[in-house]
């Protein structure tokens, strides 16, 4: 199967190139998204590339575009290629893995919702009984659900650099005190939404991030939407509060990282194609169970 770890477009200008996208500059008020297969783990890409990956991040990002319109506008103009700029329709690699999308200004904070008791959330409650500030009843366990979803925003680090979470004030501090009140009250109407319907699929969404973005001073909600990168998965039919769960997620990744001898600095240790494979069927799974649909791989 073919997969993809990065794209140059001729007569293109390539704006930036992340953890997983490719972003090119239509010379407009544009910009191209292309999703390739790299995975990063603990902030860090890794050398080996998903196969499938890439389709199954853009096309259930698209997914929840639609499906949350009703509640915040999103940047998405197209992800049909014959609706592109010229320069970008003859490429036939670009089809099922990017979308079309309006610049936005993005928000300097990464927008986490949390449900359930896991990942860094669990690490702090441990710690502190809290989570970004907010105190949490005691004696709860490791993936519990919380009383209430919990806005739990972070820093954005640099690739090879860790996101760090942050308590209100701080995110205030970088966004203003009515901008961030308002990107709390979207966080929490999307993901109680997207919680709600994915539970009925089969699915436990632990928790969700977002990210924002703002266009003529509106808010947009940017980039990608209840992924398996930027979520946590559960089996609804396995959970089991008390321990880790099993997940459709990269955590099934980071999971095995943790097995290994590394820092979790640059570079990236190889993964084997057994792990390789799996992650690829997880990420298919959800996004089968999620949409209903078959991934368009074309």
């Amino acid at each position: 199967m073919d997969v993809m770890t990065r794209i140059d477009i001729p007569h293109a200008t390539k704006r930036s190139s992340g953890k997983v996208r490719e972003i090119f500059d239509t010379g407009g008020d544009e910009l191209v998204i292309v999703t390739t297969d790299r995975i990063s783990a603990f902030d860090v890409v890794l050398p080996d590339p998903i196969p499938s990956k890439g389709h199954v991040l853009n096309q259930l990002s698209l997914f929840w575009f639609n499906k949350t319109a009703s509640l915040v506008t999103n940047h998405v103009l197209s992800s049909n290629v014959s609706d592109y700029p010229e320069a970008f329709r003859d490429d036939p690699k670009l089809r099922g893995r990017s979308m079309l999308v309006k610049k936005a200004t993005a928000l300097p904070v990464e927008c986490i919702v949390r449900g359930y008791l896991s990942g860094s959330g669990w690490k702090e409650y441990c710690q502190s009984g809290s989570l970004s500030g907010i105190s949490l009843p005691g004696g709860l366990r490791e993936s519990d659900r919380l009383p209430e979803p919990i806005f739990t925003p972070s820093t954005k680090a640099e690739i090879g650099q860790h996101d760090e979470n942050i308590d209100m004030k701080t995110a205030a501090d970088l966004v203003g005190e009515d901008l961030i009140e308002e990107v709390r009250e979207v966080s929490l109407k999307i993901y109680t939404m997207a919680s709600e319907y994915a539970l009925e699929k089969g699915i436990i969404i632990a928790d969700t991030k977002f990210e924002f973005g703002l266009i003529n001073e509106d808010l947009v909600f940017i980039d990608e939407a209840i992924t398996p990168d930027s979520s946590r998965f559960w089996l609804k039919k396995t959970y089991v509060p008390g321990g880790p769960q099993a997940s459709f997620d990269k955590q099934f990744v980071r999971d095995y990282l943790e097995t290994l001898d590394w820092d979790k600095t640059p570079p990236g240790p190889t993964l084997p194609e057994e792990i390789i494979a799996k992650t690829s069927a997880k990420y298919l799974a959800a996004f089968e169970m999620l949409t209903g649909t078959a991934l368009k791989m074309g």
